[in-house]
């Protein structure tokens, strides 16, 4: 059974200022997703689903989806801020203006994914040996399995130096992961040393932390439970205007309620993405290094 590849790429995108998901970095006007996908489909990959807004998916299919279609099975799916809300949910939350988070993204594309998934965000570029790792072990489950799995990353290899970023640190016992904590402020500080500004106060890291990037794979199990979750979540931060209901935090549960286990693979392989418009000149950078030494062709697609 080929596993599916699940890309969320309905975020807002306030800290890039722009819909970075179709923002063009390859030599041909590739995005950056282009990239993850074409990783994807060349480790064993047969299907791919996208999370997107409505309000973009004009622009999604005219500058990446129509281009990817062509050359692999794919879809798309929304999510929207009312969905999987019951209308007094809705009409209580009526002043929220972004959607609900990663649980909610995933809980969207249930229906689509009929595979062992792995799970992504649209602007983050991960290294093909995460979908090789992946995909292989993906695709030894049934759908019924609970034992997923997810690539982790060094904290170093995957800190942006145009400001801070949210990772969420992951304690591994026995090569499975045992919790995750998101922490939403971390960076440099001006010395050279790496800071998580938690609600706490202040915490020093060491930059060799495992962190999750939203590389899960999962099988359709899953999804009761994070039904169950955010269901939860829903019960106590309805009325709120900003939480989100976030992946880690909710795989980090699935773990400690004993609902399912989640190996951790590694990799040496050093993330980049767009989080921030200054990221583009780097990430732009280091994908024309990977096409000049041949990792990529020049032209990613032929069709």
């Amino acid at each position: 059974m080929k596993p599916t590849l699940l890309v969320m790429a309905a975020g807002m995108g306030s800290r890039y200022g722009g819909v970075k998901q179709i923002d063009a970095v390859g030599m041909h006007g590739e995005t950056l997703l282009d990239f993850g996908v074409y990783d994807a489909c060349h480790n064993g990959y047969g299907k791919v689903v996208f999370i997107i807004r409505k309000d973009i998916e004009h622009d999604f299919r005219e500058r990446l989806f129509d281009r990817i279609a062509r050359n692999m099975d794919a879809e798309y799916v929304f999510q929207e801020r009312t969905g999987l809300l019951t209308p007094e949910q809705a009409e209580i939350s009526k002043n929220r203006k972004k959607p609900w988070g990663t649980i909610q993204a995933i809980l969207a594309a249930k229906d689509a994914v009929k595979t062992p998934f792995t799970v992504i965000n649209a602007d983050d570029y991960y290294g093909r040996e995460a979908y090789r790792m992946l995909g292989e072990y993906l695709s030894t489950l049934s759908n019924d399995d609970t034992a997923h799995a997810m690539v982790g990353y060094k904290l170093i290899n995957t800190m942006s130096p145009s400001g801070t970023v949210s990772r969420a640190i992951c304690v591994i016992k026995d090569g499975n992961l045992v919790s995750m904590e998101e922490n939403t402020k971390i960076g440099f500080t001006a010395d050279g040393g790496i800071v998580s500004e938690m609600p706490s106060g202040p915490v020093t890291l060491t930059g060799e932390e495992p962190v999750s990037m939203n590389f899960f794979g999962f099988t359709p199990s899953v999804f009761d439970y994070f039904m169950g979750y955010w269901e939860r979540f829903l019960e106590k931060n309805v009325a709120e205007e900003k939480v989100e209901c976030l992946l880690p935090n909710g795989a980090s549960e699935m773990v400690a309620a004993g609902a399912g286990t989640i190996k951790v693979f590694t990799t040496p392989d050093k993330w980049f993405g767009m989080t921030y418009s200054e990221d583009k000149a780097t990430v732009m950078a280091e994908l024309r290094k990977k096409i000049e030494s041949g990792y990529y062709p020049e032209k990613l697609w032929e069709k």
